[in-house]
């Protein structure tokens, strides 16, 4: 897994490890025979998150022009984090292989639910 860290995620996308199992998540989670069989929802664990949604820097828009601006872009977080349970849209993933593993990048738009592992623990 140490090499997952050569991978740079971008903007508002996560990296998934997909589930092979689909008809029961280890949440507990059933997904239904029809959603299987058409592969609309997929689940799987985040492997590892963007930043999230790029947002404009007001404090350097009010700045004159020759200075220099004071910091760089700046981010709304992702509700997604490392180790969360997901359940996505299928279709708006991209499967990727990296070190002979098959890996999913999904955006937080395609994200249906989350399941943290600190609510399974309970």
């Amino acid at each position: 897994m140490a090499k997952i860290e050569k991978l740079i995620v971008v903007g508002d996308r996560v990296l998934i490890d997909p589930d092979e199992d689909r008809e029961k998540t280890n949440a507990g989670l059933y997904l239904p025979p029809t959603v299987t069989e058409k592969e609309k929802v997929q689940g799987g664990y985040i492997v590892k998150t963007g930043p999230g949604y790029p947002v404009p820097d007001f404090d350097s828009l009010n700045n004159e022009p020759w200075t220099t601006p004071k910091s760089g872009m700046k981010y709304i977080p992702l509700q997604a984090k490392e180790g969360d349970y997901v359940l996505f849209l299928r279709k708006s993933a991209i499967e990727i292989e990296f070190e002979e593993k098959k890996y999913l990048i999904a955006p937080q738009s395609a994200i249906l639910v989350l399941v943290r592992n600190d609510y399974l623990e309970d």
